[in-house]
């Protein structure tokens, strides 16, 4: 399908909410979102396309990526694989080399694994319900909700961290430990049944804006997680080694060690041991990023 940009519906009046009643509280947030939301409105690149495979994309990029990076990639992304078969049908080595630098690289090999699924089962195209698109590889429930909502035009519960610094914020001001359990009621019943895509837009930009000026009020999430750092850590020593065998197409495990070594003490850290390097090389193969030929200091690994 040819990707087309649609025109922005960002209204002036205010679209209807689901069918349960608001309370003056509620009532107050959905005018104070649509208002914040057209003043600060980004007409990010993958907003207001008619492809679902598209915003697929993009909500998977932007899974614990920020927004300016995935912008440098989408596009990219989908003039090389600009359908799901297209997606289905590539070689998976340059599947993660178009995804080098987002990190996470898991998510590139769900997303391949979602696009294979869907050529083979669903004629090449995007289920349109959440329970078939929470079924695929690299979806939970708040891609699901992105999807129904942007894609295709219908209430979901999308609750990620900006519509979550929101509902936080507005509803829930000095409280610590604020549960999703209090807030997806919340997020449900305050959803447009006119424009869901609009009222997410909005909420994302609003949410987006108030974490640029104050302390982000997501922190104040039950569920909020401080991130791991990446420096040093076994994450990064995998991403180094996917991009070590992407490059050479072929190695082995000797070459592996090398490699892993020279970059940590460019690092100013020391070596890694070869047990370390063998796990991170046998958690990569097993999860799809290369195939391995061989044991032992004897192993070569190829990239698909």
């Amino acid at each position: 399908m040819k990707m087309r940009r649609l025109p922005s519906n960002m209204v002036s009046q205010i679209p209807s909410t689901c069918s349960d009643e608001l309370s003056p509280e509620e009532q107050a947030l959905v005018a104070k979102v649509w208002n914040e939301g057209a003043r600060l409105y980004r007409d990010l690149p993958w907003r207001n396309v008619d492809d679902p495979y598209a915003v697929m994309v993009s909500e998977i990029m932007l899974q614990q990526t920020q927004v300016a990076r995935v912008e440098k990639y989408w596009q990219r992304f989908m003039a090389l694989f600009p359908t799901l078969d297209a997606l289905a049908s590539a070689e998976t080595s340059l599947v993660l080399e178009m995804w080098q630098g987002l990190g996470y690289n898991r998510r590139a090999l769900a997303l391949k694994g979602t696009a294979e699924i869907c050529s083979r089962e669903f004629n090449g195209l995007l289920p349109e319900s959440s329970e078939e698109l929470l079924a695929l590889p690299g979806i939970g429930k708040a891609t699901a909700g992105g999807i129904m909502a942007f894609a295709y035009q219908k209430p979901s519960m999308y609750l990620e961290t900006n519509v979550r610094t929101v509902f936080i914020h507005e509803l829930f001001p000095g409280r610590e430990k604020v549960s999703d359990k209090e807030l997806e009621p919340l997020v449900r019943r305050t959803c447009s049944t006119t424009d869901p895509r609009g009222w997410y837009y909005a909420l994302l930009d609003y949410g987006n804006y108030l974490k640029s000026t104050m302390p982000n009020p997501s922190r104040r999430s039950k569920h909020h997680t401080k991130q791991s750092k990446f420096e040093g850590s076994r994450r990064q020593k995998r991403a180094e080694l996917v991009r070590f065998v992407l490059a050479q197409r072929e190695a082995g495990f000797c070459e592996l060690v090398s490699a892993l070594s020279a970059f940590e003490k460019k690092q100013g850290r020391e070596a890694p041991e070869e047990d370390l390097v063998r796990s991170i090389a046998n958690d990569l193969v097993a999860e799809g990023f290369f195939s391995q030929e061989g044991e032992g200091e004897n192993a070569r690994y190829f990239a698909d």
